[in-house]
C-alpha cells in the first residue's frame, strides 16, 4: 500500500498552479447527459474521482474523448444515445458524486436507477432533498434494494422547491433537472457555492434559461432540449485554501496561481487575523505567514462562510498557533476524525460535541498516522510539514480522489515528502 513520508524542516516558497475544482467537475460531467451534443470541461482536474465519473458515464452510454490543450486536460462528452440509466453500487460506493446523474437522467430519460452513495465517512448526508426534489417535479421514487429508482414517463413539470437546508449538491442536481422540466421551476433556500455558479454557468451556455445563481433563490425555464458547449472548470477554491495553510503553517510565501481570493470567502478574515497576509497578483494571489500564529476561532457554514472542506486542515494550522482556538463543524456531525490522529503527532487537542478546542503546542513529533478521509488526509501533510522527524501518512488514497499532484506540488516548493511504497519503507 502506498503512503507518504512527510519531513520537516523547510518553509514552502514559490509557485502552484491551482488545478480545476474537483467539488465543481462532478456536477458539471453529469451535465452531458442533458443533451446529445458534444459538452467539452476544459480544465479537468486528474483525479481518482473525476476518472470513476468517466467510468460511469462511459457504462451510460457516453462517448469520452480526453486530451490537453495549451497545458490544460480536458475531457469531452457526448451522450447521443442513452443505452443504460443505471448507476450501479461498485461504483457509487466509492464516490458519492453518482447521485449528480439521478437528476438529468430523469430529466432526458424519464427513468433513473441509481445505489444508495457511499463516499467519506464524514457524517450522514442524507439523499432526501434529491428524493423530495424530484418527487416536487414530478417523478415517482421507490427506494428498493439500495437502489433510488426514479420515473417520469411523462417528464418533470417545473415547481418551486424549498430546500430545509442550503445543500450544494441538491441544488446543483436541481438545478439540472430542472432545465429539462417543462415550464419554470424555483429553488429556494438555494446553495451559494461558486461551484452551483459554475454549473449555472455551464447549463447556460447549454442553452438554459437560469436566473439567480449565487443568491438563495434560483430560477429555471425549462427547454424542450439543451445542446452542446465548451466550458471551462473553476480553480479549486479547496486545493487553494490548502495551499494557503501550508503557506502558513511552515512560514512560507506561497503564490497560488489561478486562486481567486474571494472564493476564500468566510475563511479569509479569519486566516488574516491568525496571521496569514494576502497579496493579490497578476496571476492569482500570494499568501505568507511573517510574523506569529495566532489562535483565532473558527465555525463551519455554507457559503459564504467558512467552508467545512477546509476545516481539517485550519486544525492542523490551529496545532501550531500561540494562544488556542475554538473550532466548531456545522455542516457534518462525524467531522472531527482527524483529530485523533493530530493528535498521536503531539497536539492538544479537546472534543465537545460538534467543537473542538485546539490548544497550540511548541512543536509537533512526526509518527505513523492513518487518513480517514479526504481532508482529514491533508490536513495530516500539513502537520507533518512542521512535525520535528518524520511523519508516516497511511491510506492516501483518500488524497488521489481530491488532490492532483500533491506531493509534486508541495515537493517544487521545498517540502520534504515523497510517495512511497509502505512495505519497503517500513
Amino acid at each position: 500500500m502506498q503512503g507518504l513520508i512527510v519531513k520537516s524542516g523547510a518553509q514552502l516558497r514559490g509557485q502552484i498552479q491551482i488545478s480545476g475544482a474537483k467539488n465543481a467537475a462532478l456536477a458539471l460531467m453529469p451535465a452531458a447527459l442533458l443533451t446529445d451534443q458534444p459538452l467539452r470541461l476544459v480544465n479537468m482536474p486528474q483525479l481518482s474521482d473525476t476518472l470513476l465519473m468517466q467510468e460511469l458515464m462511459a457504462q451510460f452510454g457516453v462517448d469520452i474523448r480526453v486530451g490537453a490543450e495549451n497545458g490544460l486536460n480536458w475531457v469531452e462528452m457526448k451522450a447521443a444515445e442513452i443505452k443504460d440509466t443505471c448507476a450501479p453500487y461498485d461504483i457509487v460506493r466509492k464516490m458519492r458524486a453518482s447521485i449528480f446523474t439521478l437528476g438529468p437522467l430523469v430529466a432526458r430519460i424519464g427513468q433513473a436507477d441509481v445505489s444508495l452513495p457511499g463516499g467519506c465517512a464524514i457524517g450522514t448526508r442524507p439523499v432526501d432533498f434529491y428524493i423530495n426534489g424530484l418527487t416536487t417535479l414530478g417523478a415517482q421514487i421507490e427506494l428498493e434494494n439500495g437502489y433510488i429508482r426514479a420515473r417520469a414517463p411523462q417528464g418533470l413539470k417545473g415547481a418551486k422547491i424549498v430546500f430545509p437546508f442550503a445543500s450544494v449538491g441538491a441544488t446543483e442536481s436541481m438545478m439540472m433537472a430542472a432545465t429539462l422540466a417543462q415550464g419554470e421551476s424555483e429553488l429556494v433556500n438555494a446553495a451559494r457555492e461558486p461551484e452551483v455558479i459554475d454549473l449555472a454557468n455551464c447549463l447556460i451556455a447549454m442553452g438554459a434559461k437560469i436566473d439567480g445563481a449565487g443568491t438563495d433563490t434560483i430560477r429555471i425555464q425549462g427547454q424542450a432540449a439543451l445542446h452542446g458547449a465548451t466550458h471551462r472548470i473553476i480553480a479549486d477554491r479547496i486545493e487553494a485554501g490548502t495551499y494557503v495553510m501550508a503557506a502558513a503553517i511552515t512560514g512560507g510565501d506561497l503564490e497560488l496561481l489561478g486562486g481567486n481570493l474571494n472564493d476564500l470567502a468566510g475563511a479569509l478574515p479569519i486566516l488574516e487575523k491568525a496571521g496569514v497576509v494576502f497579496t493579490p497578483t497578476q496571476n492569482g494571489y500570494r499568501a505568507s505567514r511573517p510574523g506569529q500564529l495566532i489562535g483565532i476561532d473558527a465555525m463551519t457554514e455554507p457559503f459564504p462562510g467558512f467552508a467545512t472542506d477546509l476545516q481539517a486542515q485550519y486544525m492542523a494550522l490551529m496545532c501550531v498557533a500561540n494562544g488556542a482556538a475554538m473550532i466548531t463543524e456545522t455542516i457534518f456531525e462525524n467531522r472531527f476524525m482527524h483529530a485523533p490522529e493530530l493528535m498521536r503527532l503531539g497536539a492538544n487537542i479537546t472534543i465537545h460535541g460538534s467543537s473542538a478546542l485546539v490548544r497550540g503546542v511548541p512543536k509537533l513529533k512526526g509518527a505513523s498516522v492513518m487518513a480517514t478521509d479526504l481532508r482529514a488526509s491533508v490536513s495530516l501533510v500539513l502537520a507533518g510539514l512542521v512535525a520535528e522527524g518524520k511523519t508516516i501518512i497511511n491510506r492516501i488514497y483518500h488524497l488521489d480522489r481530491g488532490y492532483e499532484n500533491l506531493e509534486k506540488k508541495l515537493a517544487q516548493c521545498g517540502a520534504l515528502i515523497e510517495r512511497v511504497d509502505l512495505a519497503d519503507a517500513a
